[in-house]
């Protein structure tokens, strides 16, 4: 059965998202730790972060890269965090998350309640800033 995230890329799930290339997809988390909270996904399902293999982690990171750069474009910040936690989707995946602090990266912190609005308006300000 695919995971929640295959079905995302699949279309079958609607998402908010802010980059896209051949191999990676990279969509808002509906669940938010800051504005601008995005998640980078392999096409390919893959449950395990490290079962990825070297070139994929390697391509993955830089995509990460640039959707980061995105990010604290358009919500400008100290710099943007990134976690690999996994537990919660069996698909491979990286947060990305704008920080003033480390405790912003904290996953226990409130989320923030965003209406579809504010996910589409956030979605547009990332994606005009991908390279």
């Amino acid at each position: 059965m695919a995971t929640i995230f295959s079905m995302i890329v699949a279309g079958d799930i609607p998402s908010y998202k802010v980059a896209e290339n051949d191999q990676f997809y990279a969509f808002l988390d509906i669940n938010p730790l800051a504005k601008g909270h995005t998640l980078v996904i392999p096409k390919r399902e893959v449950d395990y972060f490290f079962d990825l293999t070297d070139e994929e982690i390697a391509a993955m990171q830089v995509f990460a890269k640039h959707v980061a750069a995105a990010i604290k474009e358009a919500f400008p910040c100290k710099k943007v965090g990134q976690a690999v936690l996994g537990l919660e989707v069996p698909h491979a995946h990286i947060h990305l998350v704008p920080m003033q602090s480390e405790k912003d990266m904290l996953f226990s912190n409130p989320k923030l309640k965003l209406t579809p609005e504010e996910f589409k308006a956030i979605a547009e300000a990332i994606a005009n800033k991908f390279v």
